[in-house]
């Protein structure tokens, strides 16, 4: 307020100076009223109410990154995804036990009655015959495709797979047994007729039947003079490796009797 009060007073000082000045410079006044109009700021007003929300201004500068933050818990665990590709097909596995026999069957409707006796005995008795021949030309078969000679020894390599006992057996019944390698060039031949074959293993007549862990040849020979167990061997695993094979490199493994595999027999040079 005072400060606007000083104003106005000098503001008249100055116009009553300025008309003195020129009166006594010898100009005449005019009668009309002279009218000032004097400028003077007002009082400050009340504060006006609050405007509106202005628009939002321009984005400002991105600001340097951040520190890292610590690691968040771990997220719950995801469903499961879609599956894979069938992969390739295994090797095939060795051939599984027999199993037990089935159920007997129904009976069947009864026959047409006839005095046919003396013919059905007949025609049983060719049925063995045709059977026998059956099983001699099959080993002829065998016999044309190949043999192994050794100065004492033929060795026949037998493409049916057959248990041990059975694969004896079958050997027995031509005059002969499971293969017997008593030295190194009877191991060597046998290892090499295997090889020609392309086969990776073949039951051998070497088995602890009678008295585990003392193996004998299937002829009860001792072996005491000759062996080709491969390191490790023989190891009788799960209790159950009573019986012996040859693989490929002529080395010898035990193995269970019970699985059927290829076989090799052998037959006394002289008599054939």
């Amino acid at each position: 307020m005072k400060g606007q009060k000083h104003i106005q007073s000098f503001l008249l000082m100055y116009v009553a100076t300025f008309l003195t000045l020129h009166t006594s410079e010898g100009q005449q006044l005019t009668e009309e009223t002279c009218t000032v109009q004097l400028l003077v700021p007002g009082l400050k007003g009340e504060p006006g109410e609050k405007g509106p929300k202005g628009a939002p201004g321009r984005p400002g500068r991105v600001g340097p990154p951040g520190e890292i933050g610590q690691p968040g818990l771990k997220g719950q665990k995801g469903i499961m995804g879609h599956y894979g590709k069938v992969g390739p097909s295994g090797m095939k596995g060795t051939k599984g036990d027999m199993g037990d026999p089935g159920p007997r069957g129904p009976d069947g409707e009864p026959g047409i009655p006839c005095e046919c006796s003396p013919i059905r005995k007949m025609i049983g008795e060719m049925d063995i015959v045709v059977a026998q021949l059956f099983s001699e030309l099959k080993f002829l078969k065998n016999a044309v495709a190949g043999i192994k000679e050794t100065d004492s020894k033929v060795y026949l390599l037998v493409k049916e797979e057959k248990r041990y006992s059975d694969a004896e057996r079958y050997c027995q019944t031509r005059g002969g047994h499971l293969a017997m390698p008593k030295d190194e060039g009877a191991n060597t031949a046998l290892a090499g007729y295997i090889t020609q074959a392309g086969l990776s293993r073949v039951y051998i007549g070497i088995h602890d039947l009678d008295m585990e862990g003392i193996f004998t040849y299937v002829d009860r020979s001792p072996m005491s003079t000759f062996s080709k167990w491969r390191k490790g061997e023989p190891n009788n695993a799960y209790d159950d490796e009573d019986c012996a094979e040859m693989v490929a490199s002529g080395e010898w493994t035990d193995v269970a009797c019970h699985p059927t595999m290829y076989f090799v027999c052998e037959f006394d040079k002289d008599p054939i």
